[in-house]
């Protein structure tokens, strides 16, 4: 199967809006609702045009479409599946049958294919819904391999990001060291300098 994305997290992690800290594509699209832990959420995915701008941020090559609600929908279920079964194997649940049901299903769908470009580089080419299922490939993929084992939940304060561990310990704690990981340890400096 191959990579929809690289195994290293992009240094850029914010693209138009999007976060992306999760090192591989399913478990960025997760973070398209943000606030997880909060009273209250933000849904990226809005607009059926979102969807497109996601993909698009994401690296993706996607095919002029006309984006609908049914593309919003199904985008929408793909990335609570993910999310659900990621959160179940790191509790190490029982996969519910309807969250594995969407996930096998959208997988099963006609997928994007690779393509060389012209500057010698593979791409993934394809309309949104084609690119979606490539993504829930790869997360099934993810979910029933051997790096199951190394998704995490970020320890940051409130954050519920999703990411690949691919340190060589294998004891990354946060989503980027940028963001929660720098406010851990500023917080941590703060709390020693107040100690007596």
């Amino acid at each position: 199967m191959l990579p929809v994305t690289a195994s290293v997290p992009d240094p850029e992690e914010v693209r138009d809006g999007f976060r992306f800290r999760g090192g591989h594509a399913a478990l960025d699209l997760t973070a398209t609702l943000t606030g997880r832990l909060k009273e209250t959420q933000r849904d990226l995915l809005a607009q059926p045009e979102d969807v497109l701008r996601w993909l698009r941020a994401a690296g993706f090559d996607c095919a002029a479409t006309a984006p609908d609600d049914r593309l919003l929908a199904a985008a929408r279920q793909l990335r609570e599946a993910v999310y659900t079964l990621a959160m179940r194997r790191l509790a190490e649940q029982t996969l519910p049958a309807s969250a594995r049901t969407i996930l096998n299903n959208t997988a099963g769908l006609p997928a994007a294919a690779p393509e060389i470009a012209a500057d010698g580089r593979m791409r993934l080419r394809g309309d949104a819904a084609s690119l979606l299922t490539l993504v829930a490939r790869e997360a099934v993929s993810l979910l029933g391999g051997e790096m199951a084992d190394r998704i995490r939940q970020c320890e940051g304060d409130g954050c519920a990001i999703l990411f690949l561990d691919t340190s060589r310990s294998g004891d990354r704690r946060w989503c980027s060291m940028t963001a929660c990981g720098n406010r851990h340890k500023v917080a941590a400096f703060r709390q020693r300098r107040e100690k007596p």
